[in-house]
């Protein structure tokens, strides 16, 4: 691996979490190696440790090295690099010099990385599909929003595609807006889903259609709205779910931004407080996908209008435990916007 290269996947001491999350994201390979000024192998951190070190109560502004694992696996020859990578299943196998110098990196031969296969769930899969999509207008004056292919699919069916690859094989669908084209299609697709259909007679929002599900669950079910994709794992999510009691897991995602501006925080009197020249901002923000326990549509009138956000509030505040499990912003795909259904295909599809 040419040195250039290398450097995709190194990052130094003084690195936030935030910067180390935007650099895994960069590399795609869901892992960064930490250096100290001469290149020494400090550490390597995951999404998997950033997302534990915040669970924990770290924040995106900590140093990275604090959420890092200090003790990487690494080799010193190529050969010892490649027993390492085909034992272990290792993603990236660091090989280091006599003085633990980061001098090449082991990613596996060309062609012979084989995609994990997934866990299967066996959870249900509540899809909301029944909005409007006035965001997509012009297109949804045609279309429900579903039905707005990127790329060779619709929206819909590259999100039931992906709960598939975990074996969620079995989907409530809630339709309102132009349901019968959303029928029409899924009658006629070639590849057969198992799917439950549920009219709404007048728009219920984004949590009032699961009152239309009542008594039909006796156990978790994922529930998402129908513009947004997650490459997330989740397994994961699932066992953070149930591992932590919790009644609803609202799965969010961190997005950061860079302010193009000098950002001035102002005291008394004008004074100035603070200064920050072009800042990074980093938030996490609801993907609008939920693990749910069936006990929540107890919250949901018959009939009621109300957004799940909503409901998340009610079941919080009657006492019940609700949580986040926080993912990578780029596991987060959402076509809600015209403006992202072009930057949507190109990740899935490439250019």
């Amino acid at each position: 691996m040419d040195k250039l290269e290398i450097q995709k996947f190194l990052g130094g001491e003084s690195l936030t979490v935030s910067e180390a999350m935007q650099r895994i994201d960069r590399n795609a390979t869901g892992i960064l190696f930490l250096t100290d000024e001469k290149g020494i192998l400090l550490g390597c951190i995951t999404d998997g440790d950033v997302r534990r070190y915040l669970l924990s109560g770290g924040k995106m502004e900590d140093r990275a090295i604090d959420a890092a694992n200090k003790s990487p696996r690494y080799a010193k020859t190529i050969d010892e690099a490649k027993h390492l990578y085909h034992k272990k299943n290792y993603i990236v196998i660091p090989i280091v010099d006599e003085s633990g110098v980061v001098i090449n990196l082991y990613t596996g031969e060309l062609g012979e990385q084989v995609k994990k296969q997934r866990k299967s769930l066996y959870v249900p899969v509540v899809i909301n599909a029944g909005g409007k999509g006035t965001r997509l207008d012009p297109f949804t004056r045609v279309l429900p929003k579903p039905l707005i292919p990127v790329g060779e699919l619709p929206i819909i069916e590259l999100i039931m595609r992906e709960y598939q690859s975990y074996s969620c094989n079995d989907f409530h669908i809630i339709v309102n807006y132009k349901k019968d084209l959303m029928k029409a299609y899924f009658a006629d697709n070639e590849r057969h889903y198992n799917i439950t259909w549920y009219d709404e007679e007048k728009p219920l929002g984004t949590g009032g259609g699961l009152s239309l599900l009542r008594g039909k669950f006796d156990n978790t079910f994922f529930f998402a709205n129908c513009d947004a994709l997650l490459t997330a794992n989740y397994e994961s999510m699932l066992d953070f779910h149930r591992e932590s009691g919790n009644t609803i897991t609202m799965i969010c995602a961190y997005k950061n931004i860079n302010i193009p501006y000098g950002v001035v925080e102002m005291g008394v009197n004008g004074a100035i407080e603070n200064m920050k020249e072009k800042p990074l901002v980093s938030f996490l923000t609801n993907t609008g996908i939920y693990i749910v326990e069936p006990e929540v549509i107890d919250y949901i009138n018959d009939g009621e209008s109300i957004g799940f956000p909503d409901v998340v509030t009610r079941a919080k505040e009657s006492g019940k435990k609700v949580a986040i499990f926080p993912v990578s912003e780029n596991d987060w795909m959402d076509m809600g916007q015209i403006s992202e259904l072009e930057k949507m295909r190109i990740k899935l599809y490439g250019e």
